[in-house]
Parts: structure tokens; C-alpha cells; sequence
């Protein structure tokens, strides 16, 4: 995409890790300050802008283009929260077609309807399936679509290994003019140790760290009620986290293309955390039974 207007930013990360709640907070964040706003919603599950919509049916550009001859842009978004404009591409009929392709259509179409020329958006968002980086969900890190990505991961090994997966993208699309990375954003995290298993992380593979977003019964009692935190609970302090993070990735320039860990590399790495995680159990049980 060249002559982009706004910033286009990819967030990627596996299925399951927080992804889209951690998008819909960043863009709810932005809005709130006073930005305009687009999220697209690249996932074939279609649930990307559910809490900014307040989970109101919103049609899909793929199922749009399949039903009918001419779609309009009014079709297939939704204005949500603080006036975030809200779009998901949707995915291929079940059992038929590639899910990662049906990004390329949806954002070809959205360039035919001259979408960002009309709204003149200061950032657009897509929340991007990261478990697998395949030629479609790999899109738009590498035709240009965006020049920023931000993955989302736990300290959960599998939530690395895809996270690693989508940095050797990045590192294999980035000098041909794919996307760079912004950082991880550390979702989820419980125990103690999480923050230092992924910071580890980020410094063994040349990024930083976004911002650390703890597990916390706030984000759940918010998308029960089909909002994001910044509208259902926007005096708590995870409000507050989500909206430090929206400035951090609203202001950050220091891109970078990740150097990935190799498979074993990465397995032994894991593996030494693994002792660490254990000895640190150990204490705490004999620090317990002591009293």
C-alpha cells in the first residue's frame, strides 16, 4: 500500500493469547484520545470488534463480496466505541479456501472503496491469527500493508513459539520492505516469574517489551458485558494499562527486526527457564512447609 494515511499497525499472536482484547483496548484507548480510528478484524472467526460493538452483528467483507455483486462500505462496518470504525474481512466458506487469503481481498477491497482516503484514519489496527505466519496471514507484514507489527504473547512456551515463528517472518519480509517490529505486548501474566520469562525473551531476540498486561477478573466482568475495559471499567487501573500501552504504540519508532531463536536454540532455552521455574516452585513449597 503506498501514500498510507495513518499509521497501519499489524498486532499478531496465537489463538487464545488475548489478541483481539488486547487490539479492541489500543484502539478504544486511542479513540478515547481523540484519534480516529480503524480496526480491522483479520481472524476467520470474525470476533475482533466484538466488545467495541458492543457484540451487535456485523456483516463480514468476504461473506458481503459472496452475496453480493457491488459491496458498499456501509455494508461491512460499524461505527463502536468513540467513534472506532469497525471491520472484519471474515474468512472462506467452512472447508473450502485458504482463511489467510481472504485478508488480501478484504484489504483490496477496502482500497476500492477508497476507505482511508474518506476517513482519514491516525492509525489502523489489524488483529492478525499469529499460530501459523502462512502466505495469507503473513499478508500484511509482507505486501506493505503495514510497517509495524506488535505480537501478543504469555510466557507460555507455545505463546514464544509462535511469537518466534512471526519474528522470522518479520526478519525474512523486513528488508524488502515488509513490516518491522514495534515490540511484544506481555498478556495475561500470572505468576511472578512471567515478567522475567519474557522480558529474557525479548532481550535474546533484540526487541523490547510493549507493555505487561496481568491476568485480571476486570477484562473478563468487561467482555461479559460486551465492552472493552476502557468503556466498562475505565477508572480501574487495567483502563490505565491499556491506555499507557495505546500511547507507547501510538509514539514508538524504534522498529526493529527481531534475530528469531532457532529450534534448538529455542528448546534450550526454554528448557533452562523450565529449571529456573522449578527451583523457584521448590523454595516457595519448603518456604510454605517451614511455618
Amino acid at each position: 500500500m503506498s501514500d498510507k494515511i495513518g499509521k497501519h499497525i499489524a498486532i499478531y499472536g496465537k489463538g487464545g493469547i488475548g489478541k483481539s482484547t488486547t487490539t479492541s483496548n489500543i484502539s478504544a484507548a486511542l479513540a478515547e484520545a481523540g484519534y480516529r480510528v480503524i480496526q480491522v478484524g483479520c481472524d476467520p472467526k470474525s470476533d475482533s470488534t466484538n466488545t467495541l460493538r458492543g457484540n451487535h452483528y456485523l456483516p463480514t467483507v468476504l461473506d458481503s463480496m459472496r452475496s453480493a455483486s457491488r459491496v458498499h462500505l456501509e455494508d461491512i462496518s460499524a461505527a463502536g466505541f468513540g467513534g472506532v470504525l469497525c471491520i472484519e474481512s471474515g474468512g472462506p466458506v467452512p472447508g473450502v479456501g485458504c482463511a489467510g487469503r481472504g485478508i488480501n481481498a478484504a484489504v483490496t477491497l477496502l482500497q476500492e472503496l477508497h476507505l482511508f482516503e474518506e476517513f482519514k484514519p491516525d492509525f489502523v489496527l489489524y488483529d492478525v491469527l499469529g499460530d501459523v505466519v502462512c502466505g495469507g496471514f503473513a499478508v500484511p507484514i509482507r505486501d506493505g500493508i503495514t510497517d509495524r507489527a506488535y505480537v501478543v504473547s504469555s510466557s507460555d512456551f507455545m505463546a514464544i513459539y509462535a511469537a518466534n515463528n512471526l519474528f522470522k517472518a518479520i526478519n525474512k519480509y523486513a528488508p524488502t520492505g515488509g513490516a518491522k517490529l514495534g515490540g511484544i505486548i506481555a498478556n495475561g501474566l500470572s505468576a511472578g516469574y512471567s515478567n522475567s520469562i519474557i522480558n529474557d525473551f525479548a532481550e535474546k531476540t533484540g526487541t523490547t517489551v510493549a507493555g505487561h498486561i496481568p491476568r485480571s477478573l476486570v477484562v473478563s466482568q468487561s467482555e461479559l458485558y460486551g465492552k472493552t475495559v476502557i468503556e466498562a471499567k475505565p477508572k480501574s487501573e487495567h483502563a490505565d494499562l491499556y491506555r499507557k500501552l495505546a500511547k507507547y504504540v501510538a509514539g514508538n519508532e524504534e522498529l526493529v527486526v527481531p534475530n528469531p531463536l532457532g529450534a534448538a536454540d529455542l528448546r534450550e532455552w526454554a528448557r533452562l527457564w523450565g529449571d529456573k521455574v522449578y527451583s523457584l516452585n521448590a523454595g516457595e513449597i519448603s518456604a510454605f512447609e517451614a511455618i
